[in-house]
């Protein structure tokens, strides 16, 4: 056989197996076509929300208003964290001031308070006191200032109530009570101590003489 010949059939032979390799190739080709195609973005998961403050404010004074634009509370403090789980501030040496429909005005101050977003409730830890200044009636009859202090106060101040599980004491002019637990609702003119409740009354004082 010639050389000729010997590399025709050579040639047949390569042509028989030519379209396996190159589907053998193709095949390799799209492999690692896949391979190093760029991955798809992870779908961002959503973020579990937990119980650490999203901002912050030192020596701070923040007011809530009416619908009128009448002043309702103001909120005073050194520190400031707020929670967006639950909605609610942590202040250290709160104060507040808190203005009703009236013009009566309320006080209280503690070292620690923990209120929700709009302080319209409000708990006070610690040398908490809660103070309602004196005022004038429409009768002319003139109020005297009451006072609760404490280590614990719970206190809605636009509803005007105060609550302690805690002994309380209460000041009212020259009056003096104390217990082991208070509620008192301004609106209703109801006070309820419980426990080991105690009391001191001042004689009111005797009426000046008319002159003759």
């Amino acid at each position: 056989m010639t050389a000729k010949e010997r590399l025709r059939r050579i040639w047949e032979q390569i042509t028989i197996y030519l379209p396996l390799v190159m589907m053998g190739l193709l095949a390799l080709g799209t492999w690692w076509l896949v391979r190093n195609a760029p991955k798809p973005e992870a779908q961002p998961q959503q973020r579990e929300v937990t119980h650490e403050p999203d901002y912050f404010m030192n020596d701070f004074t923040v007011k809530t208003f009416d619908a009128t634009g009448r002043l309702q509370t103001q909120l005073q403090g050194e520190t400031l964290n707020h929670f967006v789980d639950t909605d609610t501030m942590e202040i250290d040496k709160a104060r507040t001031r808190s203005v009703s429909v009236d013009g009566r005005i309320t006080l209280a101050s503690a070292n620690r308070a923990l209120t929700n977003g709009d302080a319209s409730e409000v708990q006070l830890f610690g040398n908490a006191i809660v103070t309602r200044e004196a005022f004038r009636q429409p009768d002319g009859k003139t109020v005297p200032p009451m006072q609760f202090k404490g280590e614990f106060l719970h206190v809605w101040p636009n509803e005007e109530r105060v609550k302690s599980n805690q002994p309380v004491t209460l000041t009212r002019g020259a009056n003096q009570f104390t217990g082991d637990a208070m509620e008192y609702d301004n609106l209703s003119q109801v006070m309820q101590m419980r426990g080991n409740v105690k009391g001191v009354l001042m004689p009111s004082p005797a009426p000046a003489p008319r002159k003759r």
